[in-house]
């Protein structure tokens, strides 16, 4: 590994004469982010929506892995489902604390694999609160239906959706990262593997919403299905 490139005077974005001027380290207040890396998982942040036609309810646990996951982990009935929206600290209402603003450029990562990329659904990305996150009618996200194995990225308002299908990309048991930039203005990056896929218009962008971070998994069959979640990377320019 090669050395490091020193600054020992610091490094910034910050204006000078501003308040974090000589602030030797990027400043911190120029964006809002939120990141998990899942080395560890409280229920009580999340609201959890689970239809369970088993005999046990669905399991979300911190796996014994390298980098820290959170695993979801259905149960064996056709449908079955597990998916989470950040609620903050109560578990009462999910907490929306991301919106598309003319002007703000906007980022979203995320690595992940499911157990069976065909016979499952999955969504991740930003929605706002809905307790079927599948057919919500406000948001920015990944989906992958049921059947197929095609990674779908949606961009959706008022449920008018904008939908850029990908082939080709996912595999069971096997991490994708996703990821997608909004330019402030009029269009989305899209990534997977960080590697540009194509992008999408801004048509039917939700702007008039807040959106909170939303991810899950449902069964396609009557076979339990899982979601490992590596971590979640949300970024908006203040």
């Amino acid at each position: 590994m090669a050395s490091p490139t020193r600054f020992p005077g610091g490094v910034t974005q910050a204006r000078r004469n501003t308040t974090l001027g000589e602030f030797g380290l990027p400043d911190p207040t120029a964006y809002h982010v939120w990141f998990d890396d899942f080395d560890n998982f409280e229920a009580d942040q999340w609201i959890i929506t689970t239809t369970e036609a088993g005999a046990s309810d669905a399991s979300e646990a911190v796996s014994s892995a390298d980098g820290g996951v959170l695993v979801l982990t259905n149960d064996t009935a056709d449908n079955d489902l597990d998916f989470l929206q950040w609620s903050g600290d109560d578990a009462s209402t999910a907490i929306e604390t991301f919106k598309f603003a003319s002007g703000k450029k906007l980022w979203f990562k995320s690595r992940f694999k499911v157990s069976d990329v065909t016979q499952s659904d999955f969504i991740m990305g930003l929605q706002i609160t809905d307790t079927t996150p599948l057919a919500v009618t406000d948001g920015v996200y990944f989906r992958k239906d049921d059947g197929d194995t095609d990674l779908d990225f949606v961009v959706i308002k008022d449920s008018t959706a904008t939908t850029t299908t990908m082939s080709g990309l996912l595999a069971n048991d096997t991490y994708v990262t996703v990821g997608f930039y909004y330019n402030g203005s009029n269009k989305i990056d899209i990534f997977v593997n960080d590697v540009r896929r194509g992008s999408s218009v801004t048509t039917n962008l939700p702007d008039d919403e807040e959106l909170t971070i939303s991810f899950g998994i449902q069964n396609g069959e009557a076979a339990s299905k899982s979601m490992s979640v590596d971590y979640i990377f949300v970024a908006k320019e203040r």
